[in-house]
């Protein structure tokens, strides 16, 4: 197996030896569990544009990786977080990249997408009102709706901003959920992942905010497919879980404890709406073909391995997870080079770097170790690791 140089926390280097990938056995569904993956952009380097300011969208590439998910029975969540939505990609980038997932959705027999609609074309402010919230949700879920997709009703930065407490977000979105042609998704996502987001739904304790988000699911039931939380806390998401009114899906976003969420307990489980499952497809759609099948072992053996990869990817400050989402796309070949929209390629350290290749070849993620290694050298070059 190849080797290579590697940097270590102790300030010095090591030669690190690969391991054999491991065979695992995609599956192509049926699943037990719906499980979407929110699917990275590739961004063109060569675009003549300003890569801070302006994204460059590699569309074959990118619309590529979303056929490869749907190859291996995963959903793709499309124009989220994970895409870098509002993080780098705007608004005007987005609808190109859900009407283009769309397009090429229709060509795969059974492919399931949800796009996300939300308000970052509104820049928060002293200024921005309520109903300024509303006309631009109203925009977005139109504009999706029309290319006929299905929404994922994103967190917005601008209501977190002007709202003044939980009746305002009731307001926002009985106003959108009473509009919306099909049952959509909400997403509640954790300041974790976006500091902009911190006291959603109108308080700062979680326990509080969830009685309101369940008031909303209630009062909207039909209306609503499935809520995502991202809040990276097993325990409340099956406390929200237990309480959700019938009908309603519970979406983990929990990249730390995914596999004991989507296994769940006797009282019910979690279906799967994850960044994480970009970065591990071939084993995530092993692990569900295998728990399709009622093998619970193997559903658990299959992906224990990637859950310390996982919360390293997904470390503090969790927003800058989609560097590692990435950077796994370049070292397995989905994308010939390690540049990101928005520059983000910078936004983690060649010891974090070191450390996700280190986890991913022990994972068994590996696809092709030589070309992962080549690669990998390349970047630790950059970083003057010889």
């Amino acid at each position: 197996m190849p080797t290579l140089r590697l940097p270590t926390a102790q300030r010095g280097v090591e030669t690190y030896a690969t391991r054999a990938p491991k065979a695992v056995r995609p599956a192509v569904g049926p699943f037990s569990r719906i499980a979407f993956s929110a699917a990275h952009v590739v961004a063109d380097p060569l675009a003549d544009h300003d890569p801070w300011t302006a994204p460059a969208i590699d569309w074959d590439r990118t619309i590529a990786y979303r056929r490869h998910l749907w190859s291996l029975g995963l959903g793709v969540a499309e124009a989220m977080d994970t895409a870098q939505r509002g993080m780098g990609l705007d608004w005007p980038t987005s609808l190109e990249l859900i009407g283009r997932a769309l397009d090429a959705a229709r060509d795969v027999p059974g492919a399931l997408i949800a796009s996300g609609a939300g308000t970052d074309h509104l820049a928060p402010g002293p200024d921005v009102t309520i109903d300024d919230v509303i006309r631009a949700y109203e925009t977005q879920c139109a504009a999706v709706e029309n290319l006929g997709g299905r929404i994922i009703l994103m967190a917005s930065r601008a209501l977190a901003a002007a709202a003044r407490g939980p009746d305002d977000y009731i307001r926002v979105y009985d106003r959108i959920l009473g509009q919306v042609r099909r049952p959509v998704i909400i997403h509640w996502l954790g300041e974790m992942f976006d500091p902009a987001l911190a006291g959603y739904w109108g308080a700062a304790d979680h326990a509080v905010a969830m009685t309101t988000c369940l008031d909303v699911l209630g009062a909207h039931a039909a209306k609503i497919d499935g809520i995502k939380i991202s809040l990276l806390d097993k325990d409340k998401e099956i406390t929200m879980r237990r309480r959700l009114p019938q009908g309603v899906r519970m979406y983990t976003g929990d990249d730390f404890n995914y596999a004991e969420l989507i296994a769940g307990d006797a009282a019910g489980h979690s279906d799967a709406l994850l960044g994480i499952f970009d970065a591990i497809a071939p084993a995530a759609s092993a692990a569900l073909g295998r728990l399709a099948e009622g093998d619970e072992a193997a559903f658990h053996e299959i992906l224990a391995p990637t859950v310390p990869l996982s919360r390293h990817i997904f470390r503090a400050p969790t927003r800058f997870y989609k560097t590692g989402v990435v950077f796994m796309a370049y070292l397995n070949g989905h994308q010939d080079h390690f540049a990101m929209v928005g520059g983000q390629q910078s936004a983690r350290s060649a010891l974090h770097l070191a450390e996700l290749f280190r986890l991913a070849d022990q994972a068994g993620l590996l696809a092709d170790p030589d070309m992962a290694c080549r690669r990998m050298a390349t970047v630790m070059a950059l970083h003057g690791v010889a």
